[in-house]
């Protein structure tokens, strides 16, 4: 209690605090303004039905702006896929790997790049979901009211908006109120379920006391404690690595000679690798849905969720989007380079080539054991659901996403009251709190 006093007493981090909040507000009054000419009530029941697939994992992502059909329907993905993408081109495309070297100036050529591609993605996934949208108009139920290009170009446009102003949002977000924009605002519509999740697991002790009695209940609180605890440990774990920087004599002054350390994450990668292993497992079970091909359906038969073909396949691909994404995020020869410009250098080991082999040495065997941290985080949700029906609401992705954002937001937060000598989240002399990047 004593630590939100304090927040509010600071009136720069009160007025970032409300500002945030006032945000995540307007964010989720927007799940639901809906896109004009369809039937909320079908499209629920639509999402509902297809929860354990595609439908579920977007629905989760956008708040439950999807199942709503709001103008929000397509959520800040798009964005986020720009910026992947971005990432991605600065590696193969020497135009982008030079802005990406020129600092300040040249990261702000690239985000530009990223809207662009926001635009580009949300109006081509706005295509597709009204195109989709008109495909439900079967069986009797009428999702939209009155198809056709009308329909088309009023969606597309909609949807684009909607993600527009996501991305806005999360932009004054990060500018002007606390934490990262956009992270909050797949948190803010992760954590907007948890209401509806515990009212499930009541409703489900309720209906059925024998199978889930007091004992289970305890069992699975210990459960949910201890996975977040592990995901905490292992989000700010990292390998420190010792560089001494060499001594240089300016005129009479003495310069260098100081040591400092490299931090290595466990965890390099983030909650990308999750992000494009879900997305590719349930490619198959989305497109036999949307197509209805007899050979699609086989295919998605042999990935059904929660069989040992599906967590063994989740498995492989997020080990190898962890070393994919990590490789890409992180180059040792740049950053030997760097150490070596600066006159710095690793204890026993040689500058230039040694030195990136070494920092690739260390940085593999992190990140392979990163690799298997999120594999397990992630697969432990779904073995414990279908192989036990335990309730565990919150997918492995979600809860990444939740304790990381929630460690980084407790990070800024902590460092505007030490900053002003307020007492930290732990109370006066205890531990500050560390963010996952240090």
């Amino acid at each position: 209690m004593g630590v939100l006093i304090n927040i509010f007493k600071l009136p720069e981090l009160r007025r970032r605090v409300l500002f945030t909040l006032a945000m995540l507000a307007v964010y989720r009054f927007g799940i639901f303004i809906a896109v004009p000419g369809v039937d909320r009530n079908v499209m629920q029941t639509i999402v509902a039905d297809g929860s354990g697939g595609f439908l579920g994992y977007m629905n989760m992502f956008s708040g439950g702006a999807l199942q709503n059909l709001s103008v929000l329907a397509l959520g800040i993905m798009p964005y986020i896929s720009a910026s992947i993408i971005m990432q991605l081109m600065t590696v193969v495309i020497p135009r982008l790997e030079q802005l990406k070297k020129e600092g300040e100036s040249g990261n702000r050529k690239i985000n530009q790049y990223s809207r662009y591609g926001t635009v580009f993605l949300a109006g081509m996934q706005g295509y597709l979901m009204a195109t989709w949208l008109e495909s439900q108009n079967t069986g009797g139920q009428m999702l939209v009211l009155d198809p056709g290009i009308g329909f088309r170009a009023m969606t597309v446009l909609t949807l684009t908006t909607g993600t527009c102003f996501l991305m806005w949002l999360g932009e004054q977000i990060t500018e002007r109120g606390i934490g990262n924009g956009i992270s909050l605002i797949i948190f803010a519509g992760i954590i907007a379920d948890l209401p509806m999740a515990l009212y499930q697991l009541s409703q489900k002790i309720e209906d059925d006391p024998d199978s889930f009695g007091p004992m289970g209940i305890a069992l699975l609180v210990v459960l949910v404690v201890l996975v977040i605890a592990f995901v905490v440990v292992m989000e700010r774990g990292q390998r420190r690595i010792t560089v001494m920087h060499a001594k240089r004599v300016v005129g009479r002054k003495m310069f260098g000679g100081s040591a400092n350390y490299l931090p290595l994450r466990i965890n390099s990668a983030g909650v990308i690798p999750p992000i494009f292993a879900s997305s590719i497992i349930m490619f198959p079970s989305t497109i036999a849905g949307w197509t209805g091909q007899p050979w699609m359906q086989r295919l998605a038969g042999y990935f059904s969720y929660g069989d040992w073909l599906y967590l063994a396949t989740y498995t492989a691909l997020n080990i190898f989007f962890c070393f994919f994404y990590t490789a890409i995020q992180f180059n040792p020869v740049d950053v030997a380079d760097n150490l070596k410009k600066q006159n710095a250098s690793i204890p026993g080991i040689r500058p230039g080539k040694r030195t990136a082999e070494y920092i690739d040495f260390v940085l593999t065997r992190l990140t392979f054991c990163g690799a298997w941290y999120i594999s397990a985080v992630c697969v432990l949700p779904t073995f414990l659901q279908t192989k036990f029906d335990v309730p565990f609401y919150y997918g492995g992705t979600s809860l990444l996403i939740c304790v990381g954002v929630a460690l980084d937001l407790a990070q800024q937060i902590e460092s505007h009251l030490v900053t002003r000598s307020y007492e930290g989240f732990a109370g006066p002399g205890g531990p500050r709190i560390r963010g996952r990047r240090g």
